[in-house]
This record gives structure tokens, sequence and C-alpha cells, in this order.
């Protein structure tokens, strides 16, 4: 039986590697959340791919267990907030529902050669220019453009007048609102290679180049708008979305980043930091990312971002496979019982290289193993490569900006490691502070619809009200920490362009 408590806002939000559904209540604390791991296809080396139609009914699922495990209905929802893996796409056909065939993950390389083909035409420069983003297979424009090419190939019946793209938000959206709604907002659109950062619009000339049908993609709206009302017969209400971030903008939102120059750390299946640029788009030297933080009808937020494709991908490797691990917990536990790794270095390329290297074709390595080393210090070796790419982006950002990073504020599952996050405060000889809500990014998408339909009243009053768990100072192994990321720089360049 259930009963009716006080309003509250869902978060949904859906992972890499699972989806949650999250109730905050009035004063923005966690009311109830249900999570479930999701599954991870490998259909051919540096594939990645992930069934829409589970992702689906996996967020039917969390959503009714949160509203149990708090024993209420889905009429205490005021609002929902929708929180995505970014770059994540698919086709699916309208009059059926039912997906063309499986999402193609951020993390999937598979369109690596039609990457070096436009390279090799010049149009790098033209997409950079365009979109803030660098051409690489991370990003949604080549994954659609190889679906389109596989329905033509392999069902050539499919009218392609039926078909719809988008990313996980624009599906979910579709899906919750019984189909009527196809739409996306800024933060997800412009991270497809298809969105003009300077219109906030679908680009033709990159819709041709990658040769998508304008009518396949969603319509473009404000990050915190009304996009629609959930089905009845899908839900049991008809219940208003109010807000849509890609995840890593949701979590800048949620860590009060809405000042120009504040920086937010998420260690997730990748680390992803972002930087609040503010209401112009800032351009990098650097080969950062501009892109957009959000939206309101009011103002456009803008955000340099460094993207770095494997971080908590690398302990689930650990524990999944080589199984050096049973669970990524015992990863803190393991790195303190010895002093150091042993002169072993580890580079995490097993997606390639995000920022600020773009290197598709490199590839994992453990570097310096010799008799002595055992398995602690390989898994300290993987975590404190971790910290060393935050580094590496961080020194990124300095250089372009006049002010060095003062502060790191972290969220992610990975940022529950205590010495993690104190390898990182070393390595960057700054704070790292730490909330004691990890979960940012539904965090983020809640406050964004709650606040659209007037649930709060005052953001800066939310951000006030957030705990901050610990704040970690750079330590006595600070030299020792920064002295050792120079022969990983050696290591990382020793790991680039592996694939020839």
């Amino acid at each position: 039986m259930t009963i009716k408590h006080d309003k509250y806002i869902l978060a949904i939000d859906l992972g890499t590697t699972g989806n949650r559904a999250i109730l905050f209540d009035k004063e923005g604390a966690i009311a109830s959340q249900v999570y479930k791991e999701l599954t991870q296809h490998y259909p051919h080396p540096g594939w990645l791919e992930h069934d829409a139609t589970e992702i689906w009914q996996d967020t039917l699922r969390v959503i009714n267990q949160a509203l149990e495990k708090k024993q209420v209905d889905i009429t205490a929802i005021a609002a929902i907030g929708l929180t995505v893996q970014r770059e994540t796409c698919l086709l699916w056909d309208k009059t059926t529902g039912k997906p063309l065939y499986k999402a193609i993950v951020w993390q999937d390389r598979r369109t690596s050669d039609l990457c070096a083909k436009l390279r090799e035409q010049g149009k790098s420069q033209e997409i950079t220019q365009k979109t803030g983003l660098v051409l690489d297979p991370y990003f949604s424009a080549t994954k659609l453009a190889w679906l389109i090419n596989w329905v033509k190939e392999n069902k050539p019946l499919v009218n392609f007048e039926n078909i719809m793209a988008g990313t996980i938000d624009t599906w979910m959206l579709w899906k919750l609102t019984g189909g009527q709604v196809h739409a996306t907002d800024h933060s997800n659109a412009c991270r497809t290679m298809l969105m003009n950062l300077d219109s906030l619009t679908w680009d033709s000339d990159l819709l041709e180049l990658f040769g998508i049908p304008s009518t396949f993609m969603p319509k473009i709206q404000t990050s915190m708008s009304y996009f629609g009302k959930t089905d009845a017969d899908i839900l049991g209400a008809e219940i208003p979305i109010t807000a849509i971030f890609g995840d890593q903008q949701a979590s800048l939102f949620a860590h009060g980043c809405n000042r120009q120059g504040v920086l937010k750390c998420t260690y997730g299946t990748g680390t992803f930091l972002i930087l609040q640029a503010g209401t112009k788009v800032m351009r990098s030297q650097n080969q950062l990312l501009s892109t957009i933080a959000w939206t309101t009808d009011n103002f456009t937020n803008y955000a340099l971002e460094g993207s770095i494709f494997t971080s908590g991908a690398a302990v689930q490797w650990l524990r999944d496979g080589v199984k050096l691990i049973n669970s990524a917990v015992e990863t803190e536990t393991m790195a303190y019982q010895v002093s150091d790794t042993n002169g072993v270095y580890f580079v995490p390329a097993l997606s390639g290289l995000g920022a600020p290297h773009w290197d598709m074709s490199a590839r994992g390595a453990f570097f310096g193993i010799t008799g002595g080393v055992q398995k602690e210090h390989m898994v300290r070796a993987v975590l404190e490569s971790i910290a060393y790419q935050v580094k590496e982006v961080v020194e990124a950002i300095n250089k372009g900006s006049d002010t060095a990073v003062a502060c790191l504020k972290v969220d992610g599952g990975a940022s529950e490691n205590n010495f993690l996050m104190q390898f990182q405060a070393d390595t960057l000889g700054i704070p790292v502070e730490r909330p004691m809500i990890l979960d940012a990014t539904a965090q983020g998408a809640a406050f964004g619809a709650g606040l659209t339909v007037g649930f709060w009243d005052s953001y800066d009053d939310l951000i006030a009200a957030r705990k901050i768990d610990r704040v970690f100072n750079p330590g006595d192994n600070a030299p020792k920490a920064q002295a050792n990321f120079i022969p990983w720089q050696r290591a990382v360049e020793r790991a680039k362009h592996w694939v020839q």
C-alpha cells in the first residue's frame, strides 16, 4: 500500500554503466533511489553497444521501485528531470517504437576510419569552428552516419520517412511521452557534432556532410523548459518533464558552477572536467572542447571541457576483465597496502585517449613491470593514472587562462575513493572538494526540473544548502606524486599511435 507524502522531484539518470531513479525532497536531499546495472555489449574490439529497449525497461523498473521504496505513488512527483550519458545515439522506427539497431555508445571507436577520411579531406577545422568539438568517433555524427548506412544495407524495406534519430535523452523522452515528443536540449545537441555552437541549431552543412536527413533530427529546446508530460498509460499519471541535461553539464549545475572560472570533475566511466565559461563561447588552443553548459529562456551558459575516456572503466576492467579485484571498493585498501607502484605506470587508453591528446590509435598499457611487481602495485598504478589524466587537463586549462585553477570540485562514483582523491590533491597541488551527495548528475537534473516548475524558488539557496563531505589538501606525498607525473607522461607517449 502506498501513501502520499509531500511532493518530490524525480531525477532519471541514465549512465553508461547503469540507470538510476532518485527522488529529491523539498530540502534538495535524496529521499529514495534505485540503481540497476546496464548490460555492455562488445561485438568487436573497440565497439560498444547498449540495448535501448533494456534502458527503457530498466528505467520503468527503477522509477517504480524508487516510488515503492518511499511508499509514494506517481502523483507525488511534481516534475521530472532527465540526465543522460552523452553522445550515445540510436535510430528507431516511429511506427513500431523499436530501435533499428543497438545504441552506439560514446566510447565506441568503429568510425575511426571515417574520421580519418574526413580529416584527410580537410574537414577537421570546419567542424571544430562550427561545433567547438574535435573530429573524433566520440561524438554522435559519425555514429549516426554508420547507423544509417547499416539500415540501408541490412533493412532496405524500412521507410526512411518513419525513422527518428537521437541521443539517449531523446529516446527516453519519446518513450515517456508515449511517442508524442521528439526533442533534445542544447547541452546534449551540442555533443552530436551536428549543432552549430553560434546559432544553437542543427547545421545544414554538417547534416549533409554526414548524410543525415534533417527530418531524422529532434527539435532542440532550452535545458530548463517544458518538454512534455508523461503518458498516463505508462506511468499512471501525466507528470511534466521540465529539464534535460547531458550528465556532465548536470553535475556542473549541481555544484553551483554558475560563475565563470569554476571547475568541476566527475569521475565516472570516464572523467570529465568542465570549466564554467560564462555567456560567451570560450575557444581553447590546447585541445579542449567548447560546449554548452546549459540554457534557459533568458541566457546560454557555455563551458570548456576536457573529456577523458577511461577512468572508472579501467577499474571495471580490473574487476571484470583481468579479475585482479572483486569489487571497486577494494582498490582503496589495496593502494594503501603499498607505498608506491614499484615503478609501474598505467596508460588507461582502453578506448583511445581523449583530451588533451585525442589519439584514437592509442591503447592501454602497463609500463615498468619487473619481477617484484604485485597486483597491489598494478591496482595503485591504475588509480594514479586517473589522477594524472586529470592533471593533464587542468594544466591545459591553466595554459589558456590568466588565473590558475585554485580548487577542484569533484563527484561521481570513483570520488568515494579516499586514496584517489588524496592523490589527486597531491598531483594538482590544490584542494579537492567532495560533497556529501556524489550523484551530482541526478541532483543537477532535479534542481533544473524543480526550479523550472517553481518547486524551488532559489538556485543560490539550493547550492548554499549542499553539504561538503571532505576537502582533500595536498600532503607530504605531493612532491613525489608530481615528480612521477613525468615518467607517466613518457609512458603515455609510448602508448600513442599503437594501432596503425
